[in-house]
């Protein structure tokens, strides 16, 4: 019977937990189940934030297979002294994507995650089908100033005062107790206290803050795909968006659409950092709609490799 559950897996000698939609046993590797698409969380955050939306696929009895990853660092996946960069965690995702026995995936990335998948799928264009952006990293310089606090030095006394677990659930209840305001996004709110909490964690604090750093400084994002996107034309590409993100502003969407040709555009009017938590219905079915309408992408290796030399210029 197929049902979702928790899996782990050692890999390189590293616990890495996730979440899966199409196992029918204790070793299932789910070679035959389809399609496989799989759910890379943001920063702070872990598989769980994924929870709405698998709710919704087991509801509406979805065939695709999906799995949702805990990065390391984060959620119950080991957090150890390892490379916490956008490259080191597209690695990882390549070596869980090999050892379930899969040659080629659907990546969906939501904030941090949409840098990761942009990553896998520039380094390992062999093994992506279609690339979905949600609320993404990575396409831009602004982003929160509580991000860019992050990586200040001292930052690691501070957080554990923010992240103390009794302030965010006084600060959620609070949120919850006037929702009625219109001014608070109760699903993005959840998630972010969420993603605070786990900072008390010493741990989950010492992933967070070098993997903020590999991203961000004081000024904001400093990694980025804009300036070669556009190579990702050779596949399916969606990217969602909450009009009513703080973390990251929508204005990102608009311009990572507009480099992408054929990319596809969905806005969730009113939804925060997270619209896959604030309107998981209206979300996986957008989401479905794409994957049904668009089938998998191929990278023309000898097409890239022109791509990337136009984009190239040697002085003489």
């Amino acid at each position: 019977m197929r049902r979702t559950a928790r899996r782990t897996a050692t890999v390189h000698g590293d616990r890495v937990s996730f979440w899966d939609s199409g196992t029918t046993g204790p070793d299932a590797r789910g070679d035959d189940e389809g399609e496989l698409v799989v759910l890379v969380h943001g920063i702070a955050s872990s598989a769980h934030t994924w929870s709405p939306l698998l709710a919704e696929m087991a509801r509406r009895r979805e065939r695709r297979r999906f799995i949702a990853p805990d990065l390391l660092g984060h959620g119950s996946s080991s957090a150890p002294w390892a490379d916490y960069s956008l490259g080191g965690y597209a690695t990882g995702l390549r070596d869980l994507v090999l050892s379930l026995g899969q040659s080629r995936v659907t990546v969906v990335g939501h904030s941090l995650g949409g840098g990761v998948v942009q990553q896998f799928a520039f380094q390992f264009p062999q093994l992506c089908a279609r690339l979905v952006l949600i609320d993404s990293g990575g396409l831009g310089r602004e982003v929160s100033p509580a991000l860019r606090a992050a990586t200040l030095p001292g930052a690691e006394w501070v957080i554990p005062v923010i992240a103390d677990r009794r302030l965010v659930s006084a600060a959620t209840a609070v949120g919850r107790r006037f929702a009625w305001a219109g001014r608070y996004v109760p699903g993005s709110a959840r998630e972010a206290a969420r993603a605070y909490a786990s900072l008390a964690d010493p741990v989950h604090r010492h992933a967070f803050v070098h993997t903020a750093r590999s991203v961000i400084d004081s000024g904001g994002q400093r990694v980025r795909a804009t300036n070669r996107l556009d190579l990702a034309d050779q596949l399916p590409v969606l990217i969602a968006w909450g009009t009513e993100d703080r973390m990251i502003p929508v204005e990102h969407a608009h311009r990572a659409h507009g480099l992408v040709p054929g990319s596809e555009l969905a806005l969730f009017e009113g939804a925060g950092h997270f619209p896959h938590c604030d309107r998981p219905r209206d979300f996986a079915g957008r989401l479905l709609d794409f994957l049904d309408r668009r089938p998998p992408g191929v990278w023309d290796p000898d097409q890239l490799a022109r791509r990337i030399a136009d984009h190239t210029q040697f002085d003489d």
